[in-house]
């Protein structure tokens, strides 16, 4: 059974971040690679995390609502839990923050979650830190208490919210728009176009032609539709220039806000939500490192940091192999655990068929994207073939994949090595 143990003279397998990416690849490692060292005892996985628990994070745009909207013991769970199954020795948890990779040294700095600190020095590094949103509403920015702290704050706002103003059209952006919608207005009959006279006005802004540029025009344009029946409308072609106050939105989520847009043009707003982008979480690490747009630059193919060190990947949102998506995380998954392994049996003296060659991870870059539209709609597309709404719904938009975390957590999506 997995404690709070560590060993100073383990060969520390450090994974920074414990959400899709960091767990998963934590499960696999312990399943796949540390039992076939060996000196398998001389491993430890670590999982550094700033939440102790961890979530389904696309479910936010409805769970911010209301806790009634799912089941919180299934939507949030404890790391620790999660790796119970393994030896105590095995595997570690850190509660706590990367302040500082010290890439040449090999080490990690950490602000512990108890007010204290630690230097963490490691023999593989995988990082998997993700990125923040600018809404504290839709993602696990800190940890789950600020999360959880936000949407309270948000929902005593929610029933005297007359004007909701929404800066956004990727699927963040119009998730939460539909799901508000439909909570807030209902949604209009089978022969209508749009929803009459809706209780509350709900705006989403783009600066986009259109809303959901990953997905082609027409599929746009129906979801536009589908938000129009819950008393949703769009503005596009068009930035937010600026919000007023500054913290509206980002650090104050309940406060009244002026929004300003490019053209001139003014929202008042009883509610603000910035759905807009994604910052990725890498201020720990040296400049020389990132990215243009401030991920961790990555091999493409291999997932390593060639220009950092021996054995130091990334994975996930965080880094800039493949575009944010968590069925290109989970894709890349057994192929970084693959090269990790075979770096640490060269590492070890091992030679010959025993090590083979390296993976290679090809990103999917066909159309795939499934968007619900509140509570019974939804669009999108599957290896690029359109999606019919209804299954959209089923797959997707019943739960917002809550029905696929239970084994992802858990680790039995990785019980076989692949």
């Amino acid at each position: 059974m997995a404690q709070n143990t560590t060993s100073e003279s383990a060969k520390k397998i450090v994974i920074l971040g414990g959400s899709y990416a960091g767990v998963s690849t934590a499960h696999y490692l312990l399943k796949h690679v540390v039992p076939q060292m060996t000196d398998q005892a001389s491993y430890q996985v670590v999982i550094i995390s700033a939440s102790s628990k961890v979530m389904c994070r696309p479910a936010c745009p409805r769970a911010l609502i209301s806790d009634d909207m799912f089941p919180q013991e299934k939507l949030f769970l404890d790391v620790n839990k999660l790796f119970e199954q393994y030896d105590s020795e095995s595997f570690h948890f850190i509660h706590g923050t990367a302040t500082k990779l010290d890439h040449t040294n090999r080490t990690v700095s950490i602000d512990i979650a108890n007010g204290t600190t630690e230097q963490i020095a490691f023999y593989a590094l995988v990082i998997a830190t993700g990125a923040s949103t600018p809404s504290p509403l839709l993602s696990l920015n800190r940890d789950f208490e600020f999360l959880r702290a936000s949407w309270e704050e948000f929902r005593k706002s929610l029933p005297t919210a007359r004007k909701i103003v929404i800066a956004g059209g990727g699927p963040a952006g119009i998730e939460t728009a539909a799901e508000l919608g439909e909570y807030l207005n209902g949604r209009a009959g089978w022969f209508s176009s749009k929803l009459a006279n809706p209780a509350v006005s709900i705006t989403v802004v783009t600066a986009g032609e259109k809303i959901l540029p990953a997905l082609r025009p027409a599929i746009a344009k129906k979801a536009e539709g589908y938000l129009a029946l819950v008393g949703v409308s769009v503005i596009k072609n068009v930035r937010v220039k600026s919000v007023a106050p500054l913290n509206a939105g980002t650090g104050d989520v309940a406060t009244k806000a002026v929004v300003t847009l490019e053209n001139g043009e003014t929202l008042d707003a009883d509610l603000y939500i910035p759905a807009v982008g994604m910052k990725p979480n890498t201020d720990f690490v040296d400049p020389s490192l990132l990215s243009a747009d401030g991920r961790v630059k990555n091999n493409a193919s291999t997932l390593r940091l060639d220009q950092a060190g021996p054995r130091i990947y990334a994975i996930g949102d965080v880094a800039s192999y493949a575009r944010p998506a968590v069925h290109l995380i989970l894709n890349a998954v057994p192929i970084l655990c693959t090269n990790i392994k075979r770096d640490l049996l060269l590492d070890s003296g091992t030679k010959g068929d025993a090590i083979g060659e390296d993976r290679i991870f090809n990103e999917d870059t066909r159309e795939t994207q499934m968007v619900p539209i509140g509570r019974s709609k939804g669009v999108g597309a599957a290896m690029g073939f359109q999606l019919p709404s209804f299954l959209v719904w089923l797959i997707k938009g019943r739960d917002y994949w809550l029905w696929t975390t239970g084994s992802l957590w858990s680790g039995k999506q990785w019980a076989k090595e692949s």
